[in-house]
């Protein structure tokens, strides 16, 4: 019986890190695939592939968040606002699923609903400015509360501060000093693991570089 009961935990042991590779090796790809490509309609190709993943391996909550980051990636790049909020609903559904999947707080998840929340507002800003600036800030202070080290806690504030007009404290001027930090701490971000969240870096510098140039 002692010999049964350890070969059936060591074949558990083995499906599951079976399962793990797939799954991560999976998400690694079709997220690459996401991020590197400019065509809009090969992003919602991978973007629904991500999706997918997230059905199939529904047990993790890492691809859920990946495919919930997808969806708000699609609603800034979306032109028609009923559109953009449609891909948003989708993600707060997937975002809320990976919470629940987590089981506990994470920065990261934090910060991707800090993230959702920007992509509202961008939808109509004079409108939704009141609510989902406030739910902006708030995720990101609970993010640097667990993480202070994130790089994208300053990414995200670096881009609201960069399309907020001058007049609102926005520009820039005080943009810069955020990515400049962002870009920091993306150095000494290990991006080896999907499971850990490390996308941004490339943005970050671009809109660093966007900083710096003469207005």
């Amino acid at each position: 019986m002692k010999k049964l009961l350890t070969l059936t935990a060591l074949f558990l042991g083995i499906s599951a890190g079976i399962y793990a590779q797939e799954y991560a090796d999976k998400l690694k790809e079709t997220f690459h695939a996401f991020n590197a490509t400019q065509d809009y309609q090969e992003k919602v190709n991978q973007s629904n592939r991500l999706n997918l993943i997230a059905k199939k391996y529904s047990q993790d909550w890492v691809p859920a968040y990946y495919a919930g980051f997808s969806k708000v990636v699609l609603s800034y790049e979306e032109k028609d606002a009923a559109k953009k909020d449609a891909y948003l609903d989708d993600a707060d559904l997937l975002i809320e699923q990976a919470t629940t999947l987590a089981g506990k707080p994470d920065d990261e998840l934090y910060v991707l609903t800090a993230m959702a929340a920007n992509a509202r507002l961008a939808v109509d800003p004079q409108k939704r400015w009141k609510k989902y600036g406030k739910i902006f800030e708030e995720n990101l202070e609970k993010a640097k509360a667990l993480n202070e080290e994130n790089p994208r806690i300053y990414y995200l504030k670096g881009t609201s501060l960069f399309y907020t007009p001058k007049m609102f404290g926005g520009g820039k001027k005080n943009a810069q000093p955020y990515f400049e930090k962002a870009a920091g701490y993306f150095e000494k971000e290990d991006t080896s693991d999907i499971n850990n969240p490390s996308w941004g870096k490339e943005i970050n510098a671009y809109f660093l570089g966007e900083c710096k140039k003469e207005d």
